[in-house]
C-alpha cells in the first residue's frame, strides 16, 4: 500500500495517477479502434452504429465499477488490518455478485437492444448494425465485468501494474483482430464487436491466471465461492452512490444521443467520433480525480488538511495544463482527428463545429473533477452524486432539448458547456463553504 501522508504532494499525486491514466487510455482504445476501423473500411452508418452502443454499455459498466470501487476499499482496509479471512470473504462475495449481475445484464441487453436503440431514436439506416453490435458486446458482458472486479481486487492489494499489462495485451489483440475481421474477412460491425469480446476475454484471463498462481493473502477458487450477506450490504452501501452517479452520466449520454439522432445519420456519426475524442480529453482530469480522492482520504485521516489544500492546487495545475493543451489542439485542429474515423465531409464539418464549442467545457470539467475528487476522498459521496444529477439532468439535458429547437446541433453542444459550468461552480462553492473536512473518514471494520 502507498503512504500518501508524507513527501512532496505534487510528486506523490503525479506518480499515483500515472498508472490509472495509462490504464484508462488503453481501456478507451477498445471502442475507439472499433470506430476507426468501421469508419474507414465500412462507412458512416457503421461508425454511428458503434457510437450508439457506448452510452448504453456505459450505464451498466458504471454500476459494476461503483461496486468494484467498494470492493477495492474493503480489500484495502482488511489487507491493512491483516484480517485475511474477511478479505477472502470480500473477494468471494464480489465474484459471486459479478457473475449473477453480468448474466442478468447479458440477458437484458440481448433481448432489449432493439427497444433501447429505438428509444434513443437511432436512425433507420443505422439501427440494424447498432442492434447487432450491441447484442454481441452484451454477450461478452461477463468477461468485461469480471475484469473490472479482478482489477479492483488487485488495486486494493496495492498492485496497479498487472491490470495495466492485461489492458495493453488485450488492446493489441483487439487492434489485430479488428483489422483481420473487417479488412480481410469483411465482417463489418459484427467483426469489431467479436474482436472486442475476444480481447476482453484475454484481459480477464490474464488477470485471473495471475491471481490464481500468485502467492497471495487469499485464494482464487471459483469452485468454492462463499457469499457473505454482511459484506454484500457493505459493498452496496459504499458502491451504490458512485454507481448511481456514473449511471446517471450514462443515462444522460443516452438521452443526449437521442436528441442528436433526431438530426440524422451525419450528426449521429459526428457525435460518435466526438465522444471517443472527449474520453481522451478528460482522462487526465479523471485520473487526477481518483488520485486526489485517495490522497485526501489518507491525509484527512492523518489530520493533515493542509496537505489536502496543497495537493488540490498541484492536481489542478497538472490536470489543467494537460487538458487545456488537448482542448486547444481539438479547438484549432479537431478536423485532423475526425478524419481518422471518417472521410465524409459533412461528418467532419459537424465534428469540427462540436470541438469549436465543447473545447471550452474541458476546462470546467477538469476543475469539477479535481474538486469532486477531494469531496469523494472526504466521504461526501452523496453531494457529488447530487451535483452530477444537477449538471446532467437539470441543466444539460433540458437545455439540449430547448436549444436544439432554435440552433440545431450547435444548441446541443452549448448545453454541454452550460452543464459543466454549473457543476464546476457547485463543487467549488461546496469546497469553499461546506463541512467536507469534518467528516468521519474511517469506517469501523467488521469482524
Amino acid at each position: 500500500m502507498k503512504d500518501l501522508t508524507h513527501g512532496n504532494e505534487a510528486k506523490l499525486i503525479l506518480l499515483f495517477s500515472l498508472p490509472m491514466l495509462l490504464g484508462n487510455v488503453f481501456q478507451q482504445f477498445y471502442n475507439m479502434v472499433d470506430s476507426i476501423v468501421v469508419g474507414q473500411f465500412v462507412g458512416k452508418q457503421a461508425l454511428a452504429a458503434v457510437g450508439q452502443s457506448f452510452p448504453v454499455i456505459f450505464v451498466f459498466v458504471a454500476l459494476v465499477t461503483g461496486f468494484g470501487m467498494a470492493s477495492n476499499i474493503l480489500i484495502a482496509q482488511y489487507f491493512g488490518a491483516k484480517k485475511f479471512d474477511r478479505l477472502q470473504a470480500v473477494v468471494d462475495t464480489s465474484l459471486a455478485f459479478t457473475v449473477v449481475f453480468s448474466l442478468a445484464v447479458t440477458a437484458l441487453g440481448i433481448l432489449g437492444a432493439p427497444v433501447i436503440l429505438r428509444l434513443m431514436r437511432t436512425p433507420g439506416d443505422v439501427l440494424p448494425g447498432a442492434v447487432l453490435y450491441l447484442r454481441i458486446i452484451f454477450a461478452g458482458t461477463i468477461a468485461s465485468f469480471a475484469y473490472n472486479t479482478f482489477s479492483a481486487i488487485q488495486r486494493g492489494l496495492g498492485d496497479s501494474r498487472t491490470p495495466l499489462y492485461a489492458l495493453i495485451i488485450s488492446t493489441l489483440v483487439n487492434v489485430a483482430l479488428d483489422l483481420a475481421f473487417v479488412v480481410f474477412f469483411g465482417w463489418g460491425v459484427a467483426g469489431v464487436a467479436i474482436a472486442t469480446v475476444i480481447a476482453q476475454v484475454v484481459s480477464v484471463s490474464w488477470t485471473a491466471l495471475y491471481l490464481a498462481k500468485k502467492d497471495s493473502v487469499f485464494k482464487l477458487d471459483v469452485t468454492h465461492i462463499r457469499f457473505d450477506r454482511a459484506i454484500f450490504r457493505e459493498i452496496v452501501r459504499l458502491g451504490l452512490p458512485s454507481g448511481i452517479q456514473q449511471g446517471l452520466v450514462g443515462a444522460g449520454l443516452m438521452t443526449l444521443t437521442g436528441v442528436v439522432n433526431q438530426f440524422g445519420t451525419n450528426p449521429a456519426a459526428a457525435f460518435s467520433v466526438a465522444g471517443k475524442l472527449d474520453s481522451f480529453a478528460v482522462m487526465p482530469a479523471m485520473s487526477m480525480s481518483l488520485a486526489i480522492a485517495s490522497f485526501t482520504g489518507q491525509n484527512l485521516g492523518a489530520g493533515r488538511k493542509d496537505r489536502v489544500h496543497r495537493g488540490l492546487a498541484y492536481a489542478l495545475s497538472i490536470a489543467l495544463a494537460v487538458s487545456g493543451t488537448i482542448a486547444a489542439i481539438l479547438y484549432f485542429r479537431g478536423d485532423w482527428f475526425i478524419r481518422l474515423f471518417s472521410g465524409d465531409r459533412e461528418v467532419i464539418r459537424i465534428g469540427t463545429e462540436y470541438f469549436k464549442i465543447v473545447a471550452f467545457a474541458y476546462v470546467a470539467q477538469t476543475v469539477m473533477f479535481c474538486f469532486s475528487g477531494v469531496l469523494r476522498g472526504a466521504g461526501a459521496m452523496v453531494f457529488t452524486m447530487l451535483m452530477t444529477l444537477m449538471s446532467m439532468w437539470i441543466v444539460r439535458v433540458p437545455l439540449a432539448l430547448v436549444f436544439s429547437r432554435y440552433w440545431g446541433t450547435s444548441g446541443i453542444w452549448w448545453s454541454v458547456v452550460c452543464g459543466f459550468a454549473v457543476g464546476m461552480t457547485g463543487t467549488i462553492l461546496y469546497y469553499a463553504f461546506g463541512n467536507w473536512g469534518k467528516r468521519a473518514l474511517v469506517m469501523p471494520l467488521a469482524d
